[in-house]
């Protein structure tokens, strides 16, 4: 028929979706727990020449895993 659609094959393709995105978003909050703890590592005089203090960094490296500062 003319504009009908079948249900039956939603269920599959929201997984299929929801799935996608749920793991995209672990790999991201994974990318981020490694990138501020590679932060944290960083010299005092490398934080000096991007002109960074040690304090900005804790207060990064402290933040939450599921903090994204690119979504707000």
């Amino acid at each position: 028929m003319k504009g009908h659609f079948n249900v039956a094959h939603q269920p599959a393709a929201s997984l299929g979706h929801l799935w996608h995105d749920a793991s995209g978003l672990v790999l991201r909050w994974f990318e981020l727990h490694r990138q501020r703890d590679e932060l944290a590592r960083l010299s005092d005089a490398t934080l000096h020449d991007l002109g960074l203090s040690r304090a900005d960094i804790q207060q990064e490296a402290d933040r939450h895993f599921w903090e994204d500062p690119l979504r707000k």
